[in-house]
C-alpha cells in the first residue's frame, strides 16, 4: 500500500480561471505574491534549482497551486541511452543473396 504524501500548497502562487470575455486559448492567469513565492521556491527547490508546481481543481471547483513532490524511482546507474536501446525492438533480419546475378 502506498503512503500518501502530505500536500504542500504553493505559498504566494494564485491561479485563476479565465474571465468570460477571454479568448478560448487562454487557460487562466497565474499571479505571484513575490516575497511569499520567493520564500516558497527557495525552501522547496531541488538540488538542480528547480521546483515543480501542479495546478489542480479543488472539490469546490476552484483552481489552486500545489507543490509537485513526484520523484522518479532511483536509477540503477545505467545510462538512459542504454536503457532505451534495451527497450527498442531489434532490427528485422534481412537475408543476403549470394547470387551475383541481377534479378532482371
Amino acid at each position: 500500500m502506498s503512503e500518501k504524501k502530505e500536500r504542500v500548497f504553493a505559498d504566494g502562487f494564485s491561479f485563476r480561471k479565465p474571465t468570460g470575455d477571454a479568448p478560448e486559448y487562454v487557460v487562466g492567469r497565474l499571479s505571484l505574491k513575490v516575497e511569499d513565492a520567493i520564500t516558497f521556491v527557495n525552501k522547496h527547490k531541488n538540488a538542480n534549482g528547480w521546483i515543480n508546481l501542479s495546478i489542480m481543481i479543488g472539490r469546490s471547483g476552484n483552481p489552486y497551486v500545489e507543490l509537485d513532490t513526484y520523484e522518479p524511482k532511483k536509477d540503477d546507474g545505467e545510462p538512459t541511452e542504454v536503457k532505451a536501446k534495451a527497450k527498442a525492438k531489434p532490427a528485422p533480419q534481412v537475408e543476403e543473396d549470394d547470387d551475383d546475378e541481377l534479378p532482371f
